[in-house]
């Protein structure tokens, strides 16, 4: 506590209380304080005259006003030293935390933004972790109430925190296989439009690719996304990495690394971006081939789903009741159903692990 706080005065009253006391002490000094300077009733103002105690109260008020000051600029001083010592501790521990945050889901956060960023969905990663959690929460409650077993909650909490993420999976190889023939013809755009620009300013010839409008939908909104990025960020290991995940194969990493030297060291890339098109042209056979394979394993992923409705309804259809009691109500037939829906969901992540080796 402050000297002047537990005085209970602020500093207007303490300066006026000084200039009365010592107008006061001077008054009596000049000989004025009537009944004061000439009263021997009192012990203390008899052994002086009025001015000897006139210049006493003056030293009094300055010894006290020193050290009531000075005593307050030095509990001023410990406490704003105490104040910066618990600040820097706090800093120094929340660094501490935020560094191993980092060093503990650096990866996994920045896989997430990859991806939302990659498929154009306006979501930050904490959200989107937060809905997994969520998810989770109710598969694990909803376990517990239906199957009444611990491991077929944690099966099925397990398999709700994971929606989001296979959607997010889904949704980005669906993009991928869309804009795998068709990166062809945007990089040929792009090469003319960097030939026409001048072959100095990568930016530029972005720029001029996108509003061209001669690309599909989806390649159209990876380069604009791809423009956007480096007009706004300086981060351009950040960009190009969202960009080869949009496209996901060999050509797009060749790409963005062809881009990518072009913004740091400003080289002409004319002619790798001729070499690469080149190479692109002799394997489009190969493209067209792969994205068939992926047509098949995306459908080879549904059919055990419609298997499953297929033999469900037809057993719902022929006998509802017995159906009913044997799936619904009898707890061995909640696990038999629990467990079909566990290995359709194995089948679908082998489908997207698949689909990512092919890609």
């Amino acid at each position: 506590m402050r000297w002047k706080e537990w005085a209970g005065w602020s500093e207007r009253e303490e300066w006026a209380a000084l200039i009365g006391w010592m107008k006061w002490a001077a008054w009596i000094g000049d000989g004025k304080g009537g009944a004061w300077s000439g009263w021997t009733g009192w012990r203390g103002w008899t052994a002086f005259p009025g001015s000897t105690a006139a210049v006493c109260l003056l030293l009094f008020l300055l010894l006290f006003a020193s050290f009531h000051y000075g005593g307050s600029l030095v509990w001023d001083r410990v406490m704003r030293k105490r104040r910066l010592a618990v600040r820097r501790m706090r800093e120094r521990k929340e660094a501490d935390w935020n560094l191993r945050h980092a060093r503990m889901y650096g990866k996994l956060y920045a896989h997430a933004a990859d991806m939302l960023a990659a498929v154009g969905w306006r979501m930050a990663p904490d959200s989107f972790f937060s809905g997994c959690l969520i998810l989770g929460g109710i598969g694990c409650f909803g376990g517990m109430g239906v199957f009444r077993s611990f491991p077929s909650a944690c099966l099925l909490a397990l398999m709700l925190a994971s929606i989001p993420y296979i959607a997010l999976r889904m949704k980005l190889v669906s993009l991928q296989t869309a804009t795998r023939l068709e990166f062809l013809p945007a990089v040929e755009l792009f090469y003319h439009c960097y030939l026409i620009t001048g072959c100095r300013h990568v930016r530029t010839a972005l720029q001029k690719t996108v509003d061209e409008r001669r690309l599909p939908g989806e390649v159209q909104a990876v380069f604009a996304q791809l423009c956007r990025n480096l007009s706004v960020s300086e981060d351009h290991d950040e960009s190009m990495r969202r960009f080869s995940l949009a496209f996901g194969h060999v050509w797009a990493d060749y790409f963005a690394s062809i881009l990518k030297v072009a913004l740091s060291e400003g080289n002409n890339v004319s002619e790798n971006l001729k070499e690469l098109i080149g190479d692109m042209r002799k394997a489009q056979l190969a493209n067209q081939q792969e994205r068939h394979r992926l047509l098949e394993i995306r459908l080879a992923n549904f059919t055990p789903v419609l298997f499953l409705a297929m033999f469900l309804g037809i057993n719902f259809r022929l006998n509802p009741e017995a159906s009913y009691r044997s799936y619904m109500i009898d707890p061995a037939g909640r696990s038999m159903l629990l467990n079909a829906l566990a290995l359709l969901f194995g089948s679908l992540l082998m489908g997207l692990y698949l689909s990512r080796r092919k890609l």
